[in-house]
């Protein structure tokens, strides 16, 4: 089997009208995906203590009771 230019593909993509082009696209997407070559990189999972640090700011009375609560208590 005979692997064709880049090139020759993008000429020929070109040619074709927009829904066509998009439909290319999806395929080469689907056959990345097929033999492993496009995986989505995966974000990393948050884990204890990822945030330190980044609370610059917080008011002195943030444990207090706020006052909309104060006939529940």
């Amino acid at each position: 089997m005979t692997l064709v230019a880049k090139d020759s593909i993008h000429h020929k993509m070109r040619q074709l009208p927009p829904e066509a082009q998009y439909e290319v696209a999806d395929y080469v997407e689907f056959l990345l995906y097929k033999y492993g070559m496009n995986m989505p990189q995966q974000k990393p999972h948050p884990y204890a203590g990822c945030m330190k640090g980044t609370v610059v700011w917080m008011s002195d009375d943030f444990n207090e009771p706020l006052d909309d609560f104060k006939e529940y208590m």
